[in-house]
């Protein structure tokens, strides 16, 4: 069974935010207005996180994206009531719309601030609702939204190989729409338990680390440090 998880190496990560934009596409993730997010109900499934430090003209810029980690240990599940949310066999932090009740725990409970609670009725105007994904249902209101790493991406895959007489993914052969699109090719996506997977040798770098590793949650996205800027641990 795979391990599915993912590493972003903030060396090539150019703050470009190609990334954010797949994401809403390929997810149907709602539009957020100026003002919800003047009152901190934006949606975004995938952030990237930018600050500037130093002084001109010695200025430099991180970007660090940020999508839900999947952790192993995920803080999420634990205070659920409805168990609308849980761990599954391949390593994904599964969100069941039909399941949730709203109750923003999980939001609560979260240290990373990954999941989002939907305030409004998903819009897409325009040429937008012609767009939307076919292999992801909208959410309706009320109910917390987060980054799947793709899992009907990865489905799909399963079932292509499977009708092919194979009964494990090559490696490469499914990527998230983040890493797809990304220019700089910061973010690779695969199976952790695989050795020889290019996502397994990334996470065991001497420069890959875990966000907020101290609380136990044993993220399943690791980044990477910018050799630029030393190291971010």
């Amino acid at each position: 069974m795979p391990r599915w998880g993912m590493a972003i190496d903030l060396d090539l990560c150019s703050g470009c935010q190609a990334c954010v934009v797949a994401c809403k596409q390929e997810n149907n993730v709602p539009l957020s207005t100026a003002e919800d997010l003047e009152r901190g109900r934006g949606i975004s499934w995938m952030q990237v996180l930018s600050t500037v430090e130093g002084e001109w003209p010695d200025v430099r810029a991180r970007h660090m994206p940020l999508p839900c980690l999947h952790c192993e240990e995920p803080p999420c599940t634990k205070v659920c009531p409805v168990d609308a949310t849980h761990l599954d066999s391949e390593g994904f932090v599964q969100q069941n719309s039909a399941r949730c009740i709203g109750t923003r725990y999980c939001a609560q409970n979260c240290p990373y601030g990954v999941r989002f609670f939907n305030w409004r009725s998903p819009e897409f105007p325009g040429t937008l609702a012609q767009a939307l994904n076919p292999d992801v249902a909208l959410r309706p209101r009320g109910v917390i939204e987060k980054c799947t790493l793709c899992a009907h991406r990865v489905k799909h895959a399963q079932e292509r190989a499977h009708m092919e007489g194979r009964t494990e993914l090559r490696d490469g052969e499914v990527t998230t729409a983040c890493a797809q699109v990304c220019p700089g090719q910061a973010i690779t996506f695969g199976d952790l338990d695989d050795a020889k997977s290019a996502v397994a040798r990334l996470a065991s770098s001497p420069r890959a680390f875990r966000l907020l590793e101290e609380l136990g949650t044993k993220p399943k996205v690791f980044h990477l440090s910018d050799t630029r800027i030393g190291d971010r641990k």
